[in-house]
């Protein structure tokens, strides 16, 4: 079972008198995580290092930001996958305290923080949707529209023409064959329903 985020969250530990200040977000998109690791940068430049890491879908990315090469964004991701997190972005930030930690040290002190703000994170399980498309003739409108939310099946306003009106509906991956068997039996076999690609 994969899970993401429910929303952001963060936490911050004192190690060796250095400060770190783990934060991470859900993402749609990995455009989202940049722009989050961007936000936290410029609005706390006087940290010593945004350290960070992303998982979104297959894509992820790390940076050590500075910190010795290995030492703090390849940690943080492995976090990320350990947990089996998905759609997930990470900062951990540190304010340099006066004392060395070293290299190993510092994998501690960065995958530390980041698995300790992610494993008290409140979490959802991710679940795969997919969008489908038909059309449904006037005489069929009402009923549709009545059975789609009893489905579990989120529907954009249908588009109408002079035949009727073009449904686009959002539901998980999981309810697919289910869906397509209750359009087809309720609209007598006329629905062509087809998958809509993102």
């Amino acid at each position: 079972m994969t899970e993401t985020l429910v929303g952001p969250f963060e936490l911050e530990r004192d190690i060796k008198k250095s400060r770190f200040l783990a934060r991470a977000i859900p993402i749609a998109n990995p455009e989202e995580a940049d722009a989050f690791i961007a936000r936290i940068a410029a609005a706390e430049p006087d940290a010593t290092h945004h350290c960070w890491a992303w998982q979104y879908g297959p894509h992820c990315r790390c940076h050590d930001a500075g910190e010795p090469s290995g030492t703090a964004g390849r940690p943080i991701l492995q976090v990320v996958v350990a947990q089996k997190l998905d759609r997930v972005a990470i900062v951990v930030s540190r304010w340099f305290g006066g004392i060395k930690l070293g290299a190993g040290g510092l994998v501690r002190a960065y995958a530390g923080t980041a698995a300790e703000c992610l494993r008290e994170a409140p979490k959802e399980e991710l679940i795969e949707r997919i969008r489908l498309g038909f059309h449904c003739s006037f005489s069929l409108l009402g009923l549709v529209q009545a059975r789609l939310p009893e489905w579990g099946v989120e529907a954009d306003h249908p588009i109408f023409d002079e035949n009727g009106a073009q449904f686009q509906l959002l539901l998980p991956q999981a309810l697919h064959d289910d869906v397509c068997r209750k359009i087809t039996d309720l609209t007598s076999g006329q629905a062509d329903i087809r998958l809509i690609e993102d």
